[in-house]
């Protein structure tokens, strides 16, 4: 019923940015955007930033001041725009959201940081 498809990752150097973006297909009808999530070779998936329906936003750690959560309702899309980027982001990057059947996950787009 619902599809989430994240695009914009690739490979960039240390000190780059990229803007990834996450677009809902389907039968969106009450879709929220939860927020972003990666998952780096060899551990597990962590949470990168959130954004409520109410449109707070928070982020993790050793992302804040770096990456920056937004959402578009016209255009059924959550971005995330990464500046700043280290080698430690690299990771695949995926986008989270919960609808009245229940969450979605998008594939998951890689976003590599060279030093």
């Amino acid at each position: 019923q619902v599809q989430l498809v994240e695009s914009g990752g690739g490979l960039v150097q240390a000190g780059g940015s990229l803007r990834l973006s996450c677009a809902a297909s389907g039968n969106i009808f009450g879709l929220h955007y939860l927020g972003w999530f990666r998952q780096a070779p060899g551990k597990q998936r962590g949470l990168v930033a959130t954004i409520t329906s109410g449109g707070v936003t928070d982020y993790a750690d050793s992302v804040k001041g770096r990456f920056t959560i937004s959402r578009d309702h016209a255009k059924n899309a959550v971005y995330l725009q990464m500046n700043s980027l280290k080698p430690e982001d690299t990771a695949v990057y995926y986008c989270k959201a919960l609808g009245p059947m229940g969450v979605y996950w998008g594939q998951g787009t890689q976003v590599t940081v060279s030093s």
